[in-house]
């Protein structure tokens, strides 16, 4: 059987490491090179003939993260790699899944068409925006899910009448999802957008008094939603509110909407980096779950024991 080497990008370097210890191997050696101009020159410093390589990289902003990973690809294809496959905790652009106006870009499908192209044999992700991306991949996709990570830390605080919402009716699927873990009702926040990252109004579809509520969302960006969804729960007569997110992209004002908030704390993983400090956001690191499907990927064994039933 093929050797495993694990690499990262220059971007996700911070939780590469946490996933090639957790896993039981080194980080392969590899090195960022950039001209002047600003091209980039990733290249690796070993051999990985033969081997089953596993690059890591979220495809967070700037743009040159995800070209970084596409140039590594090939870099590992031309160097007579057995297999790669392309570890994106976060896949960036997944909120462009389909074509919501006239004349815009479906950027999901776009880029799944690039790191197939660049030879990538697999992705493995996490919580994608929306499952259906999967279809627009003609290469195998591990879709790992993140309530292997908040289920076990919201099991550990006890809350009694636990109550879950989702911050939109889009969400109601997720939501539901984790509800059923706690044999728990759910409610929706319907909120209606004037344009990106403004939120013109919302109402509550359900009872949330005296209830302890869990928000659920797959990514926060400028916690406007979180934030105004919080309020509008606790001013319902819920006892608390508290949120989960995968992915904290946290932008723009985020963190002051955070800080400001009614929430007791906002739960994330470490698929993006923060860029603040805050007192309400605890971090969940999703290492070892990627580790442990990189080591089924390797061995051919189905990944399904790694979800909560």
């Amino acid at each position: 059987m093929s050797n495993v080497k694990i690499f990262s990008g220059s971007a996700t370097l911070y939780l590469a490491e946490k996933i090639a210890q957790a896993y039981g191997n080194r980080l392969g050696e590899s090195v960022f090179q950039k001209f002047s101009d600003g091209e980039m020159s990733p290249y690796y410093e070993e051999s990985v003939r033969g081997c089953d390589v596993f690059i890591i990289q979220s495809t967070f902003a700037p743009a040159d993260n995800f070209l970084e990973l596409l140039l590594m690809v090939d870099a590992a294809k031309r160097a007579s790699a057995d297999s790669v496959t392309v570890v994106v905790p976060y896949f960036g652009y997944a909120r462009q899944d389909r074509k919501d106006k006239p004349r815009v870009a479906i950027a999901a499908k776009m880029i799944a068409n690039l790191i197939t192209a660049s030879g990538a044999d697999r992705l493995m992700t996490c919580d994608l925006h929306a499952d259906q991306i999967q279809g627009f991949f003609d290469i195998p996709v591990d879709h790992l899910d993140g309530t292997s990570i908040f289920v076990p830390y919201l099991r550990s605080l006890e809350l009694d009448n636990l109550l879950f919402a989702s911050p939109d009716v889009g969400g109601v699927k997720r939501t539901r999802n984790f509800a059923s873990f706690f044999s728990a009702d759910m409610v929706v926040c319907d909120k209606h957008r004037k344009r990106a990252n403004e939120v013109a109004s919302m109402q509550l579809i359900g009872n949330v008094e005296g209830a302890n509520v869990v928000l659920v969302d797959d990514l926060i960006d400028t916690g406007g939603t979180v934030a105004k969804a919080a309020k509008l729960i606790m001013d319902n007569g819920a006892k608390s509110v508290r949120a989960v997110c995968t992915h904290p992209v946290l932008s723009g004002k985020a963190y002051e909407n955070i800080e400001n908030s009614v929430l007791e704390e906002l739960v994330v993983t470490d698929t993006l980096p923060l860029k603040n400090k805050s007192s309400k956001v605890k971090v969940l690191t999703v290492s070892n779950l990627f580790a442990k499907a990189i080591r089924k990927i390797h061995d051919h064994e189905s990944i399904s024991s790694l979800f909560i039933r």
